[in-house]
């Protein structure tokens, strides 16, 4: 026998938060709702990025009006030189001149690139088709780069983390059949299947360590494949039997 929890798969569990600290002007989060994968979940307050990044845009556009002109000059400058009519100077000064325009352009070119990529950081989107499992901040709250804002978890990607004994390590077995049982439920509960042991043991996390036994005493990790459509919810205590069954 073995207590264990209803958990997600890794990567189908995710705390979500923004990658600035700002205002939340919208938060799109509500517990138990159903999110796409790319929808929107949070804005920050982002009137100055917008304001900065239509600067940048200008800054752009006379960046790229100032190196048509300098390479135009430079184009005259090398045919008059060839009929000559500049000398070898006024050719340089041309050169010169579109090499710093060139120069500039690049330059606002990336502080704009900069600045839009701070405007996409105001936008906090789901990474994957999940449901919202608990709420964090509130819209209006002023919240600090990677405070999180919600939780959400793919539930149709759950298994169970079962703490066998670690002497019992030996007597488990990828593929064995085990039986989960859960408060309230039928008793006689669900079948499963072990599909994943660790190569480690670690500390327990279900309950207090048993005075009678040595305190360190580990357990091992054991996750159990479900099958579909269980009643059960995330982070439920179970209780697992493993052997055959």
């Amino acid at each position: 026998r073995a207590e264990g929890r209803v958990a997600a798969y890794p990567g189908a569990w995710l705390t979500l938060a923004g990658e600035r600290a700002g205002t939340l002007v919208a938060l799109n989060c509500r517990e138990q709702a159903v999110m796409r994968q790319g929808e929107t979940v949070a804005v920050l307050r982002r009137d100055e990025d917008r304001a900065a990044l239509a600067e940048a845009e200008a800054q752009v556009a006379v960046a790229e009006a100032e190196a048509r002109l300098a390479t135009a000059e430079v184009q005259r400058a090398h045919e008059l030189a060839a009929q000559g009519f500049h000398s070898r100077q006024a050719v340089d000064r041309a050169d010169a001149a579109l090499a710093v325009a060139r120069a500039r352009l690049a330059s606002v070119r990336a502080t704009e690139r900069r600045l839009a990529a701070a405007l996409d950081r105001t936008v906090v989107q789901a990474p994957f088709a999940a449901t919202v499992v608990e709420r964090l901040a509130s819209a209006g709250e002023a919240v600090a780069a990677g405070q999180g804002l919600c939780t959400i978890a793919d539930l149709g990607r759950l298994r169970i983390e079962a703490e066998v004994d670690e002497f019992d390590a030996a007597r488990v077995r990828v593929g064995d059949p085990v039986r989960i049982i859960a408060e309230g439920y039928d008793e006689a509960g669900w079948p499963g299947r072990v599909e994943e042991i660790p190569d480690a043991v670690t500390r327990p996390r279900l309950r207090p360590q048993d005075p009678a036994r040595p305190s360190d005493t580990r357990v091992l990790l054991v996750k159990v494949a479900l099958p579909a459509g269980l009643p059960l919810k995330l982070g439920q205590r179970v209780e697992v039997l493993l052997g055959r069954l």
